[in-house]
Parts: structure tokens; C-alpha cells; sequence
């Protein structure tokens, strides 16, 4: 299928085995302003939908584009009900509705879906299109396997909430490389969500993986490479986890990550299981943010805490970060649960430098782990350190150095703090706490064991380099 030069107006397009859906140099589809075109046995879809195809692509170097804007209000704040400003250092202060905040997100009351669904596919190519304002994700890629995603560029709205780049939930075999996506909301997605989870295009929701015929046969997400991306987000650039799927083998390589919330996020939230993700050779550049987005700036954010009660919780093991530069406005953020504590990771040849904020006041000095099961552990008031570790079983950090700002807010403590841990290995630490010329240890380690302190830089100027507290 040929989409020749000019630009043409459409609802939905079934895309069908074996069909190569090509936009020559000039094409433009561009959604139809009309909700009523995307609407197909029941189910809304966006521009491109495609269920249990082999043998796609889309290429080209035309560009799709989803004319998300006209659908959202700017004039009008986006927000939700997953946290309790009372529990935030600001108070009532915290997000004011008006003026809507010059990060947004704004407002909706209708849109269309997904700008391209893929679900149950597979041999599919995406390759060189260009992909504009999508008024939600932007691709999905469900429960495929055998999928490559190359030289795209997905340039989307800043202000839309829920414009993610490329979500990739329970999918298998998926390679993403040089692309550039600049998403309002996450930019490259790994999950474990299964055909269940109500979003757009979820078909055969009782069907068991392993009597598929197409797509992912497994239920694992897994294998799935990133590589040579610029990456932005109003959340995080990478994200992995949620969903009741284990997700596993991701390796992300050779990225930038700029101006977003979040550089990387690792979440358990749910049943689904986190194991064996490497990052390396990524520089990352984050900054607090006004408006209802997750995330408080931080460069790098793992945590497990579950979503949904009486759920068990999944684990994460096996993380690894390697030769990363960052420039944020928060530090890294690991924060386990009890039941549920972080194995296994490591971070090697990490360089920090945490930055003042000028909306250090209106949003800084708290922890965001949405979503979250309460609204006391959703977003909450906390003292920040360069890096905080709780609930850790064996944590390697090698050759980690980090740099503050002059007069960091007063709510920046140490340099590393880790609570309730077992096995801390630490070999090459080059820093120091946010101030000082107080108390605050420059390393604070509180109720662990297992700790090995090897080649620590730090000031003669800090009045306490480390500071342990019942660990044996």
C-alpha cells in the first residue's frame, strides 16, 4: 500500500498480513478531528491497527500524524486522584491547578487511541516514518515477537498526558535503534501488561499464551535491545515494569536522555517479576517539573511496591548500570519493600551532579512512587541524599562521584544513605554530602550488615565522612 505525496485524512486503518504500508517522501496520513472515524466492532483504535499479522512494516519517510493537540484543552489543567498533597513538604502549595502549569499536561475530554496498535504480531518493521502529535501512545507494541523499530522519529505534544513513544508490553525479539522520541509521558516502554489491562485494542483477554498462534508464545517480555536513541519525556526516558508478566534480558545502550522527569525507571508495582537489564554509555540530563507527571527529577529511580493489595509483589534482580553521566535536579532513587527488597545490583563508573532548581520550592524535597496502594507512600515529603538505597540485598557501587550545586536546597542530606540492606559493597566513592559545614554524614548507613568500605575521596572539610548505625 502506497500513500503517494500530499496529505490525506483518515480514521483507522486495518493493517493485514503481508502488507508493507509505505509513506513516500511528502505523504502525510493525519487523523480525522472526528472521534466517531476510530471506533471499530466496539473498540476504539487510533490511525494503524493491526491484530494477529505477520509479515508487516511501515515505512517510508512520511509522516503520520494523530492532530492530538486538537483534541486537548490547554486553558485546562491535567490531573488525577493518586496522591494527597498533605503528605507533600509544600502542602496544599503543592501543584495548584491555575494557572496551568508551564509543564503541563492539559486537559481532554474525548480522543482517539493508540496512534498504532500491534497486537499478537509479528515479523514486523517500522522503519524511517515520522511519527507527530499522537494523541495517546504512540506505538504499541502488545504481545508480539520479532519486531524492529529503526530510524523513526516520534515528536509529540510535551503537554499531553499519556503520549508515551514506543510501549512494548509483553513483547519478545524487539530491537528499537536510532530513533529520536521527545514524548509526553514515557518515551521507551517495557511492561509486563497483558491483552487485560484496558487499554486500546485488547482482544482475546482469556487466552492462554502458549496456544497462540501469532505473536509472543511465551508470556515473557522479554529480549528486547535499545540502542542509539535521543530520548525525552515529561516521565521517564526508559521505563520497565508493571503488568503480571515477567520481563526480563533488556539491554539499553548508546542513549541520551534530555530534559525529562525521570531518566530511568525500574518499577515493580505488580506480579510480574524484573531480571537482567543492563544500561550502559547513557548520559542523562533530568529536571523537576510542574504539573501532574511522575517522577521528581531524578536520574535514575528502582523501586518495588505493590499497586494492589493482597497481590505478590514481584521481585527485581539482576540491574546493572555502567558508565553514566547525569545531570539532575534529585538524586537516584532505590526503594524497596520489606517483602519485596532489590538483589543484586550494581552501579559502576556513575558520575552525578545534582543541580539547583528554580522549582525547588514548589515541588522539591519529596519521594514519588506512584502508583502506589496508599496515598502516605504516593508522593511524600523526604529528605533527599545523592543516592538512597533501602531495602537492598547485595549492592556493588564502583567508582561513583558526585558533585552539588552551591547552597543546595536545605532538604539535600548525604551523599549516600542506606537503610535496612544486607551486603554493601563500595569501592571508589568521590563526593560528599550536600553541606558541610553540618552534621550530616557524608555516607550514612543505618540497620544492615555485610558493609565493605574501599577507596572513599571525601573533603577534609566534611565534619563526619561515614556514619554507621546499627549494623553489624
Amino acid at each position: 500500500m502506497i500513500i503517494p505525496p500530499g496529505e490525506f485524512v483518515t480514521g483507522t486503518i486495518i493493517l493485514k498480513s503481508n502488507v508493507n504500508l509505505f509513506l513516500s517522501p511528502g505523504a502525510s496520513l493525519v487523523g480525522s478531528l472526528d472521534t466517531a472515524d476510530y471506533w471499530i466492532d466496539g473498540i476504539k483504535h487510533g490511525i494503524i491497527w493491526a491484530y494477529q499479522a505477520r509479515n508487516i512494516s511501515i515505512t517510508g519517510t512520511g509522516e503520520i500524524n494523530g492532530k492530538g493537540t486538537a483534541f486537548h484543552m490547554p486553558g485546562r489543567a491535567h490531573t488525577g486522584r493518586d496522591y494527597d498533597r498533605k503528605f507533600t513538604r509544600q502542602g496544599e502549595k503543592y501543584f495548584p491547578l491555575e494557572p496551568v502549569p508551564d509543564d503541563g499536561p492539559i486537559g481532554y475530554d474525548a480522543r482517539p487511541g493508540m496512534m498504532i496498535v500491534l497486537v499478537q504480531c509479528e515479523d514486523v518493521e517500522i522503519k524511517d516514518v515520522k511519527l507527530a502529535d499522537s494523541p495517546e501512545w504512540t506505538i504499541r507494541i502488545g504481545d508480539c515477537d520479532d519486531v524492529l523499530v529503526t530510524g523513526i522519529s516520534i515528536h509529540n505534544n510535551l503537554l499531553i498526558p499519556n503520549s508515551d513513544g514506543i510501549h512494548c508490553t509483553t513483547s519478545r525479539n524487539i530491537r528499537i535503534s536510532d530513533c529520536d522520541i521527545r514524548a509526553g509521558d514515557d518515551a521507551v516502554i517495557v511492561t509486563g501488561f497483558g491483552t487485560d489491562v484496558g487499554v486500546s485494542g485488547d482482544v482475546d483477554t482469556e487466552l492462554d499464551y502458549t496456544s497462540r498462534e501469532y505473536g509472543n508464545k511465551t508470556g515473557y517480555s522479554e529480549n528486547v535491545v535499545v540502542t542509539n536513541c535521543l530520548l525525552q519525556s515529561r516521565s521517564s526516558g526508559i521505563r520497565v515494569g508493571y503488568g503480571m508478566n515477567n520481563m526480563r534480558n533488556c539491554v539499553f545502550s548508546n542513549l541520551v536522555i534530555y530534559g525529562s522527569n525521570r531518566g530511568i525507571g525500574v518499577f515493580s508495582r505488580d506480579e510480574g517479576s524484573i531480571e537482567n537489564l543492563l544500561f550502559s554509555d547513557i548520559v542523562i540530563k533530568t529536571r523537576l517539573h510542574s504539573g501532574h507527571w511522575w517522577g521528581n527529577g531524578e536520574p535514575i529511580h528502582v523501586s518495588a511496591i505493590a499497586q494492589t493489595e493482597g497481590i505478590e509483589l514481584g521481585k527485581i534482580k539482576n540491574v546493572r548500570f555502567r558508565n553514566i553521566i547525569a545531570e539532575s535536579e534529585n538524586g537516584i532513587m532505590v526503594y524497596g519493600a520489606e517483602e519485596s527488597s532489590i538483589s543484586n545490583l550494581v552501579f559502576e563508573q556513575v558520575q552525578l551532579h545534582i543541580k539547583n532548581s528554580p522549582l525547588a520550592d514548589q515541588y522539591g524535597g519529596n519521594c514519588d512512587l506512584r502508583p502506589t496502594l496508599t496515598m502516605e507512600t504516593a508522593i511524600f515529603e523526604m529528605d533527599i541524599p545523592g543516592m538512597y538505597c533501602n531495602n537492598t540485598n547485595g549492592l556493588t557501587i564502583n567508582d561513583f562521584q558526585l558533585k552539588w550545586d552551591e547552597s543546595p536546597s536545605d532538604y539535600f542530606t548525604q551523599g549516600i544513605y542506606c537503610t535496612q540492606f544486607r551486603d554493601i559493597k563500595i569501592n571508589g566513592f568521590k563526593g560528599r554530602q550536600a553541606h558541610t559545614g553540618q552534621s550530616t554524614a557524608a555516607l550514612l548507613f543505618e540497620n544492615g550488615s555485610g558493609l565493605i568500605l574501599m577507596n572513599l575521596d571525601i573533603p577534609d572539610e566534611c565534619k563526619v565522612p561515614v556514619r554507621k548505625i546499627n549494623v553489624q
